[in-house]
């Protein structure tokens, strides 16, 4: 996962801001602190840049890397108080103190200049990095945060990408068919998923499926397979109640845990692995 072109800018940046900073010593238009931590009097905010859904790859414990997705914030932040500025290491210990205040950790620093925060609260997990260069280089910090969080899924499957698929594979992977947890009552939002499958079975009247439930690795294996079978019965009753799908075409299987597409160590991955799949007969 690539660091964000800001990083890469920052040093230039820095130089061009000294040049005129008294002359100019406010922030860049249309950027603000985080809502994580307060400011350190005396710096402005130099660079800016948030993304609703981005990425970064920070350094956890023991230095190995982890990539995380999420809502993402990247602020630069420059020197332009009056006195002495304030060392590499007091900038890094005052954002651990503020996160440590709150119940969050450091789980990596690196000499006076580099450390990664952690902090796990009300059900979301986020992270930070500061990477100072106050005492060397162009002579401020750079504060990155990552919120973490699936995506929102915006493009569902369409018949005609389903049907591409299921010829030249014999199956597909369809998500956007979603249940809330341990249960098999779809959700409305679903509807418009199963839509494009009725399509599909309408546009192609000799098809017949498989309708296969997956689950994550969550729980004991027994109930993973009956909830999926659940599932794929809920899906199947759907399209033949709602779109007038012929019975005989369609087959409910529940594999549980069975066929996982990705890891179940961490939410990302089991959010893969819960999916509804169909499968050529």
């Amino acid at each position: 996962m690539k660091k964000t072109l800001l990083m890469r800018a920052l040093v230039l940046a820095g130089v061009l801001l000294a040049a005129n900073l008294f002359g100019q010593a406010k922030d860049v238009e249309g950027s603000k602190d985080p809502a994580l931590f307060s400011r350190m009097p005396g710096w402005i905010i130099s660079q800016y840049e948030e993304n609703e859904f981005g990425g970064y790859e920070f350094t956890g414990i023991k230095g190995k890397k982890v990539e995380l997705e999420g809502h993402r914030l990247a602020v630069a932040y420059t020197w332009a108080g009056s006195g002495k500025k304030p060392s590499s290491l007091q900038v890094i210990r005052n954002y651990e103190n503020a996160i440590k205040k709150i119940g969050g950790l450091a789980v990596f620093q690196r000499g006076d200049d580099f450390l990664t925060l952690q902090l796990t609260k009300n059900g979301r997990e986020t992270w930070a990095e500061i990477a100072s260069e106050v005492d060397a280089g162009w002579g401020g910090f750079t504060l990155t945060i990552i919120e973490r969080e699936a995506m929102v899924q915006q493009v569902t499957a369409n018949a005609a990408a389903m049907g591409a698929d299921i010829r030249a594979t014999g199956h597909v992977a369809v998500y956007g068919i979603n249940f809330d947890a341990d249960k098999a009552e779809i959700k409305p939002e679903a509807d418009a998923v199963i839509s494009e499958i009725a399509k599909l079975l309408t546009q192609d009247a000799g098809l017949k499926l498989f309708v296969v439930g997956h689950t994550a690795n969550v729980g004991d294996v027994e109930t993973g397979l009956k909830l999926s079978q659940a599932r794929a019965q809920a899906v199947v009753k759907r399209l033949v109640e709602k779109y007038g799908i012929a019975a005989a075409r369609l087959a409910p299987f529940g594999a549980g845990p069975y066929c996982p597409v990705s890891t179940n160590q961490n939410e990302e991955g089991r959010a893969k692995n819960r999916r509804v799949e169909l499968v050529q007969r």
